[in-house]
């Protein structure tokens, strides 16, 4: 085995939002190469994190080295011999999420993939950290620490571990015995609920039931939420996971609902996607982008147990549950993307489409996050129906897969459910490459419920508005509807309505009143033009409901959906 790599960052200047690294190393070859990641695991897209670099430079004792760039993100350099060498450089930190970094007075919140070089010939050799911070803040890594700094066992171990610093302490929590930290970075105006902490547990604990399993992460995990006037979302890490979330959604009980189900979600994610993995990703290729249909079944199915994860907990109830679930499927009922794109293709397609997405992509594309919530819905539904469920199916997969780290593909997933429903199996395929295939009606109707479309309250132009400096523009034209008719396209910017002047979007809704047709007056480009619209009366949303009329047999078939586990 290789000598460790030393790394060392310096956060002692937080006020200039930059990241001294050093990294010291022992070369093993004469043609040394590193390259910092291009993408964060868990967020697929080319972030190119490297933009953000500058300063770099490279030495042998105190001999600076010539390098050589072989691309953005990679560098080059021919040594004299294999004597240990230094690289340093600056990274500039002030983007806030949970996939790149942020260092200011207040706090350090780093993604390591944002930060850390991967040398080429260390990948799989130790990996020691030192942070120097200043005085009055503590560090937070979900690494094993002694008086010297924190040890990953390999590069893939450091950049799976967020780093987090400033003046906040960890508070214990246990699940399932074992002893897990939770770290709060901000509070809400009114101050935490009393049973936060308590309930934090129940849903992991939860979860574990779901799993029927101690957590893979053992006494090592690290739960950090940062709430923010502004954010929602989260990411999973072997042993850890970074939420962020708005204190203003905390206030409702749905916020707070929502919020259990992030954390939930993500520590599913220990399993499911973590350990658990599409083949695509055994090991990580950190150069670049790495395709992966599997995406579909390590989100969609993580974010289907997660609308249950508080009922389980019981922090939450049947009917909540059902409002949640209809919610989902209302999203994917209202994008007409559903028709153009499959769900194995919104997997694959991931790092040009979804993270990239503008207003106007729902009308060509979907998320396999939500599509892949409906499909494990009609999965668990039918396999209800035989006398297994997608809980069982997932502990299967963790038992012959997960545990193992190996890499599953759609083969393993069909070979599994096969043994549950052979005729499934073949109905899953026709779901993943056939957009718009999902019975979801038939799904609903097996349960004793049903889905319904709820009318707008107001004429549809089959547009979406945007306010911007005066100006109403058009940034979306929904696909086949009356904005679409009547030649509108996204960025023209609309004047007037029937000759009255319109100036905030929210007028629209009050000119088209109960006109079957109407004159709009508009401009693309700078020329002023006219064209008819004709409104119709839209779907705002579908909502889901008990069927009065449910026979015996579909209740009791929903009575076994409930029990989730």
């Amino acid at each position: 085995m290789t000598a460790p790599v030393q790394i060392r960052l310096d956060l002692s200047r937080p006020a200039t939002q930059t990241v001294a690294v050093t990294i010291s190393w022992t070369p093993v070859v004469h043609r040394q190469t590193f390259q910092l990641p291009v993408w964060t695991p868990g967020s697929y897209t080319v972030r190119d994190h490297v933009q953000h670099l500058h300063s770099l430079q490279l030495s042998c004792g105190d001999q600076n080295l010539q390098v050589r760039r072989l691309a953005p993100h990679q560098w080059i350099c021919d040594l004299p011999d294999l004597s240990p060498l230094t690289l340093r450089y600056s990274l500039e930190a002030r983007d806030l999420t949970v996939r790149t970094g942020l260092l200011d007075p207040d706090f350090a919140s780093l993604c390591l993939a944002a930060v850390a070089m991967e040398i080429e010939g260390c990948r799989w050799s130790p990996h020691l950290l030192d942070v120097i911070a200043p005085d009055d803040w503590l560090v937070h890594l979900p690494l094993p620490r002694d008086r010297d700094g924190w040890t990953a066992a390999d590069f893939d171990d450091l950049v799976d571990s967020p780093l987090h610093a400033g003046p906040f302490a960890a508070q214990q929590f246990s699940v399932s015995g074992r002893t897990h930290e939770l770290v709060l970075i901000g509070a809400p105006p009114n101050a935490w609920p009393t049973q936060f902490l308590r309930d934090v547990e129940r849903v992991c604990e939860a979860t574990c039931r779901l799993m029927q399993t101690p957590p893979p992460a053992g006494d090592r995990y690290q739960l950090v939420l940062q709430l923010l006037e502004k954010g929602y979302g989260g990411l999973e890490h072997d042993h850890s996971a970074v939420l962020q979330f708005s204190w203003s959604s905390l206030a409702t009980a749905k916020g707070y609902r929502q919020l259990l189900q992030l954390i939930g979600h993500e520590y599913l994610h220990q399993w499911n996607v973590r350990r658990l993995r599409p083949v695509e990703f055994l090991p990580y290729d950190y150069g670049q982008a790495v395709v992966s249909e599997g995406l579909w079944f390590a989100e969609g199915i993580t974010s289907y147990f997660d609308l249950s994860l508080p009922m389980l907990a019981g922090c939450s109830d049947r009917l909540t549950l059902i409002k949640d679930l209809g919610e989902e499927l209302s999203s994917v009922l209202m994008t007409p993307g559903r028709s153009i794109q499959s769900l194995a293709d919104s997997a694959r397609e991931a790092w040009v489409k979804l993270y990239k997405a503008t207003p106007a992509s729902r009308d060509t594309q979907v998320s396999y996050y939500r599509l892949g919530t409906a499909a494990a819905f009609c999965i668990d539904v039918r396999l209800r129906q035989c006398g297994h469920s997608l809980s069982e199916l997932l502990r299967q997969l963790w038992a012959t897969h997960g545990v193992a780290k190996r890499g599953f593909s759609r083969l393993e997933v069909l070979d599994a459910l096969s043994r549950f429903n052979t005729a499934l199996a073949a109905e899953l395929e026709i779901w993943l490459d056939q957009p718009d295939s999902l019975p979801l009606s038939e799904t609903v109707h097996c349960l004793g419920m049903r889905l319904d479309p709820v009318p707008m309250d107001h004429p549809d132009a089959g547009l979406m508005l945007q306010d911007r400096d005066g100006s109403v523009l058009v940034q979306r034209v929904t696909h086949q509807g009356p904005g679409q008719s009547s030649g509108l396209v996204v960025g023209d910017e609309l004047i007037a309505v029937n000759g009255f002047r319109l100036r905030r979007s929210s007028e629209l809704p009050g000119l088209l009143g109960g006109h079957a047709s109407v004159a709009v007056t508009f401009s693309r480009r700078g020329l002023m033009r006219e064209t008819q619209l004709f409104p119709d009366k839209g779907v705002d949303h579908w909502e889901l409901s008990w069927d009065p009329g449910a026979t015996p047999e579909q209740r009791s078939l929903r009575d076994r959906w409930f029990e989730i586990l």
